[in-house]
């Protein structure tokens, strides 16, 4: 048996989800619009204990998006999966954002591209296969025009994830397919988290940090007129 927590907060989709043995038994997730994970995730957490009719000490181990994705979103994700594997001496397990958003998509052939945003013309972005296994590691990228052109050469390209969108606009190319709304859930999780529990494949958790990709830049909120 491995029952285990999900967290994911790397975008604005707030989301939880728990699952024995990598099977779903609860998903809680919040999309307003903006980034309202410091007053929805405790809630959501209690909501998922709720629905699956258990409590924090039937948890065996916690497993967080550890990112490429929000400063504010992934630092309130992590900094409460610690605290509960602190609380609890129960495993922390941490997954790419990139990787649980990949998971969102089934094709057939071609390559599978998810983008986090990461502002201005700038996005997150790893490549995987269509067994979602890594092609090429995360990387931040500026995009323009001649992006990932040897990718769509010879193949259908499918970019998800709110990094999209963007894309869609420059990116021109015939085999390049584009899903906008879709964003990092604790849905797809549990597979990835219970291949990891069984191999014990875990996080320190005393010295573990959010995977950030670039420093945090604050912006100067605009003066009203």
């Amino acid at each position: 048996m491995s029952t285990i927590l999900h967290i994911e907060t790397s975008t604005k989709n707030c989301s939880v989800s728990i699952a024995n043995c990598g099977e779903l038994i609860s998903l809680k997730e919040i999309n307003t619009g903006e980034y309202s994970h410091a007053e929805m995730l405790h809630p959501l957490i209690n909501e998922a204990l709720l629905e699956s009719k258990l409590t924090i000490k039937d948890i065996e181990a916690i497993a967080v998006g550890k990112g490429p994705g929000s400063y504010t979103g992934l630092r309130i994700g992590v900094s409460a999966a610690k605290g509960l594997c602190f609380a609890n001496d129960i495993p922390l397990i941490s997954i790419n954002s990139l990787e649980i958003l990949a998971q969102s998509i089934t094709i057939d052939s071609g390559l599978i591209i998810p983008m986090i945003d990461a502002r201005r013309l700038e996005v997150y972005a790893a490549i995987y296969d269509k067994n979602h296994n890594i092609v090429r590691e995360t990387k931040a990228e500026i995009i323009d025009s001649h992006s990932f052109l040897d990718e769509l050469q010879n193949q259908k390209v499918y970019f998800l994830g709110d990094g999209a969108k963007k894309c869609k606009e420059i990116i021109l190319h015939e085999n390049a397919v584009f899903t906008e709304n879709v964003f990092p859930s604790a849905k797809k999780m549990a597979t990835i988290s219970y291949h990891k529990f069984k191999n014990e494949s875990a996080e320190d958790v005393a010295y573990f940090e959010p995977f950030y990709l670039k420093n945090f830049v604050a912006t100067q909120e605009k003066k009203k007129i």
